[in-house]
């Protein structure tokens, strides 16, 4: 390998590096290949994206809760889960010789929520939302990085509803996955990913439900206009789906977030509402999941933006350069300001020259970094400067907290 090429291979992002470099998560043997442990750093990174996919559900009338991380067998054996993957399952005994797992979906337990009371149709729809870890037992070979993991991150939600509800709910997990990828500058296009009728043995419920869920989700896509297509032997075990993929800023397209239609769990499990005759009404249900899992997009994310997270992702937003010690007691005072405003902040005050300070914070990829000197100090200002825009210039501490805060609030 040429010098040049050496130099090609090790400029081209990996989230490995990335997340070395940047502090955000680290490996340890003791505790296992594909177990991501997340420092301080790389959980303010994961908090920010849940909150962002947070808000956008919260908006949109869904409602949190929270489920245990093993379960009996039987609610698998119920679901179907047991028979197709139990392989993948990690598996527990019991003192009392009772069988458990460690969950590998979320969607089971959300049923059982569903299914704790009778539901009119007045209530329906039902929107359930959790971000919760489940575990698949990979073979280690398998395993890389953040984006082959044994634990992995759910933003995971069920939406259960009327047959009549259940376009309208579909837009409305789309809108959320086009606004979430927008704001990071991704391209989307759309994997109609249906069953394979040549082996039905791979799928639960008849003919009959597969084909009206895929025409569901055929005539969804097309009413929005999206680039897909379709492909035949990816549908989940219970259902159809849409699944999104982004292409990143290197050309490179990741399957993200997913959308799927579920016409065969409600039966299994006898979900139903009250309709306006008082009968009760066989209902569906919609899996969903904007990121996909918070492991693989954070290290998509970190690739496709080079480390360069915006500010409101950033775990530091705002690094403070004292020129020298002098400006130590300044430099304090507008870290005080800054960190009232709500702003995660750190201050520089090692013996390092300026300029090295100022190096060491672009390689760490800081969004802004504040000069204070003797001039700033006697101002009561300080010079801003923005990793991506260069210098901006001297400006009040309270004039930057509020340019700051509402970048942040826009997420620009």
């Amino acid at each position: 390998m040429t010098d040049k090429d050496k130099s090609s291979k090790d400029s081209t992002p990996d989230h490995r590096r990335l997340g070395q470099e940047l502090d955000l998560f680290t490996m340890s043997e003791l505790v296992g290949s594909g177990l991501p442990l997340w420092t301080p750093r790389g959980t303010i990174v994961r908090q920010e994206l849940d909150l962002f996919v947070w808000e956008l559900r919260r908006a949109r009338g869904y409602q949190r809760v929270t489920i245990p991380h093993i379960t009996k067998r039987e609610l698998y054996e119920t679901s179907g889960h047991w028979d197709k993957f139990a392989e993948d399952l990690f598996r527990i005994m019991s003192r009392e010789k009772r069988e458990y797992a460690l969950k590998p979906m979320n969607c089971p337990h959300h049923i059982q929520i569903f299914a704790r009371k009778p539901h009119s149709y007045r209530e329906m729809p039902q929107r359930f939302a959790e971000t919760t870890m489940v575990y698949r037992d990979e073979q280690s070979g398998e395993l890389g990085g953040l984006t082959r993991v044994l634990s992995i991150t759910q933003d995971d939600a069920h939406v259960f509803c009327r047959h009549n509800q259940l376009k309208q709910e579909l837009f409305r997990i789309w809108d959320m996955i086009d606004i979430f990828y927008n704001i990071f500058g991704f391209k989307l296009r759309t994997r109609l990913s249906f069953h394979d009728p040549k082996e039905p043995d791979k799928y639960l419920g008849t003919k009959e439900i597969w084909k009206r869920a895929e025409d569901a989700l055929r005539e969804i896509a097309k009413e929005r206009h999206a680039n897909y297509f379709e492909a035949p032997g990816e549908a989940a075990l219970y259902g159809p789906k849409i699944d999104f993929l982004a292409t990143d800023s290197l050309g490179r397209e990741h399957q993200v977030g997913t959308l799927q239609l579920d016409m065969n769990l409600p039966e299994r499990f006898d979900l139903s509402c009250v309709n306006e005759k008082g009968e009760k009404e066989r209902i569906v249900m919609v899996h969903s999941a904007i990121m996909g899992s918070i492991e693989r997009f954070t290290a998509v994310l970190l690739e496709h933006l080079d480390g360069k997270l915006p500010l409101w992702l950033s775990p530091v937003h705002v690094k403070i350069l004292p020129v020298s010690e002098s400006q130590a007691d300044y430099a304090r005072h507008v870290y005080e300001q800054l960190c009232m405003g709500d702003l995660r902040v750190e201050v520089d005050d090692s013996s390092e020259t300026l300029g090295k300070k100022i190096r060491k914070a672009k390689v760490d990829k800081v969004p802004y970094v504040l000069v204070v000197g003797d001039k700033e100090a006697g101002d009561g200002t300080a010079t801003l400067e923005s990793r991506d825009k260069g210098k901006v210039g001297a400006l009040p501490v309270v004039e930057i907290v509020t340019q700051l805060k509402e970048e942040i609030k826009t997420r620009t």
